[in-house]
């Protein structure tokens, strides 16, 4: 039997040993799975696992493992046990003769580790900015043409843009204030995407043409210059080495409940050793509920929190960081916490 292991998206595997009683298998796990269009690997793992972010560590105690390949629709994913200890990999029927080959396949067609449309639009845009990058943005004064509003193709004029400075700008406008939930500081803001433009002439002010825009320019928007930002495009999934205590402070599509594979923001950053990949349990608040039996007119009692979900950290910036919610047992709402699993 020739045997070809599971996945391959550029990952660096979790170091240390992983057994069976650290890594829980789901009950109703099959032996075997056919993978089919529109999977993603932690929805394969979960179909194995209870903690389907438990997966690198399966994979890395696989002695096959040399070099590691991406997976494709069609391809039999079989759970096996040596010594006691799970093993996932891609299984190749053995009564077929096989002969060296190049297996020749786009890209797009590999099942990724995770739902990379919900995400997407996130790992550029938008951003989060604190006071001193408002303070010290350059920003729009006027329109050339007596435009009120700029669009695709028209000229601004910038103050603060420096000598020197990046040909390439993003214009944004400052949106919500993402806020401490205990101590009420505040952590940063939202830096809502609304053009790009390039420098033509610097000076006081500078002058720039809108090259691509979302929504309309206004004067008093904000620039700041397109930086070369390594953003990573392929996620580890692991748990904190330390102890995280976070909370879900906003939601960048603006719902009210949150649900499976919404983007979220949660108050922890790099400074608080938050990491890209990073996934935390979300627990639902417990609500005060009215105890109607009490002899104490009006008593109310708090309901304990319950285990709502998971989240997997995708972007983290200094104080706060985007989180893609990978599960939901129940509704999820902002204030809700997220911990170390």
């Amino acid at each position: 039997m020739t045997l070809r292991i599971l996945i391959g998206i550029a990952l660096s595997f979790a170091a240390g040993t992983a057994t069976a009683d650290h890594i829980p298998l789901n009950p109703a796990h099959p032996d075997r799975y056919t993978v089919v269009q529109g999977d993603t690997l932690w929805d394969i793992s979960g179909k194995f696992l209870n903690k389907p972010w438990q997966w690198p560590e399966i994979w890395h105690n696989n002695p096959q493992i040399r070099n590691p390949h991406l997976i494709y629709p069609g391809d039999v994913i079989a759970l096996s046990h040596v010594d006691g200890e799970p093993r996932l990999q891609v299984e190749t029927p053995s009564e077929i003769r096989l002969s060296p080959e190049v297996r020749v396949s786009p890209i797009e067609r590999a099942v990724p580790l995770i739902p990379m449309g919900a995400i997407r639009q996130f790992l550029s845009r938008p951003r989060v900015v604190d006071e001193r990058d408002l303070q010290e943005a350059p920003y729009i004064v006027d329109f050339a043409g007596e435009h009120i509003v700029g669009g695709i193709g028209d000229r601004i004029y910038v103050r603060a843009v420096e000598d020197g400075a990046s040909q390439a700008f993003t214009v944004f406008r400052p949106g919500q204030t993402y806020k401490d939930p205990v101590s009420g500081d505040v952590l940063g803001y939202e830096a809502v995407y609304v053009a790009d433009g390039q420098l033509e002439r610097t000076g006081d002010p500078a002058t720039l043409l809108l090259t691509r825009a979302e929504r309309e320019v206004i004067i008093g928007d904000r620039l700041m210059p397109v930086e070369q930002e390594r953003i990573e495009l392929y996620f580890q999934p692991h748990a904190p080495a330390q102890t995280i205590e976070a909370h879900i402070i906003s939601v960048l599509d603006g719902v009210s409940q949150i649900g499976q594979y919404q983007v979220v923001v949660i108050d922890k950053g790099t400074a608080d050793g938050i990491e890209t990949g990073h996934v935390l349990d979300i627990y639902q608040s417990g609500r005060p509920v009215r105890d109607i039996v009490s002899q104490r007119p009006g008593e109310t009692v708090a309901l304990p929190e319950e285990h709502a979900g998971l989240l997997m950290v995708f972007r983290p910036f200094e104080r706060v960081s985007y989180a893609l919610v990978m599960k939901a047992t129940r509704a999820i709402h902002v204030l809700d916490a997220a911990r170390t699993p």
